[in-house]
């Protein structure tokens, strides 16, 4: 999809597979521009002001690892304010690519997918393990972009791949992979919990009244200790003068 201008900032999307190539076009026998290739973001960002908040949104499968890594780099390296939202999936490197915004959003009913690289390939014994120790140096690689905000350790990201584990927004949330959950609404209110505390401040506020109690029955107690004046003489010296 092309750029959408929006007032003070710009909407990028990624709403297919990221690829180096568009569909073949059989009548000028050649591929089409991708829309989510390096090359396209390249250009576009290329395009956008400095100062101008950038508006990534993503609902897409993954694709190519080599154009995501470089639409990753191209949008850390834009000094623009980038905001990123997944508004359908974010599976494999198009996840990625989100990790590279400033701010990373869910919205509710989305899903992430993350997990271990992998190609087609073929050769001998000594080609095909090459190809194994290749992908283990690039998937290292690749969990350096997770690990730099995660809020796990590598060896549970490691497990999280190796199972090709779908993240909903409360989990990739809780692992620090995303910052925010759009469109969830507040924590419901635990009324029990609220009825408690007031329990609480009304057993405070007794305990003060009782004590205020005590001390004004102290100072009554007080008071009716204190010898009296004789009231009959001073009424025969007040008839006497």
């Amino acid at each position: 999809m092309q750029p959408v201008q929006a007032e003070n900032k710009t909407l990028l999307y990624i709403y297919d597979d990221v690829t180096e190539y568009g569909e073949f076009d059989w009548n000028a026998w050649e591929y089409k521009n991708s829309e989510t290739s390096a090359k396209y973001f390249a250009e576009k960002l290329s395009e956008i002001p400095e100062g101008q908040t950038i508006e990534l949104h993503i609902n897409s499968n993954g694709g190519s690892v080599k154009e995501g890594v470089a639409i990753y780099n191209l949008l850390k390296q834009k000094q623009n304010q980038k905001v990123g939202i997944v508004d359908g999936v974010a599976h494999s490197v198009a996840f990625l690519i989100l990790q590279a915004c400033d701010t990373r959003k869910m919205c509710l009913g989305t899903t992430a997918l993350i997990h271990n690289m992998w190609m087609y390939c073929s050769g001998n014994a000594t080609q095909l393990r090459k190809y194994a120790d290749d992908l283990d140096d690039m998937m290292e690689a690749n969990r350096q972009v997770f690990l730099e905000r995660a809020k796990i350790e590598e060896s549970e990201l490691i497990e999280l791949m190796e199972n090709e584990t779908y993240l909903t927004p409360e989990k990739a949330l809780e692992y620090g992979l995303i910052d925010e959950i759009m469109g969830k609404t507040a924590e419901p209110v635990n009324t029990e919990e609220i009825l408690e505390k007031l329990s609480d401040m009304q057993r405070q506020l007794n305990s003060q009244e009782s004590f205020r109690q005590q001390i004004a029955a102290m100072q009554k107690s007080q008071e009716d200790k204190k010898p009296r004046k004789n009231n009959v003489l001073n009424l025969f010296r007040g008839g006497m003068i």
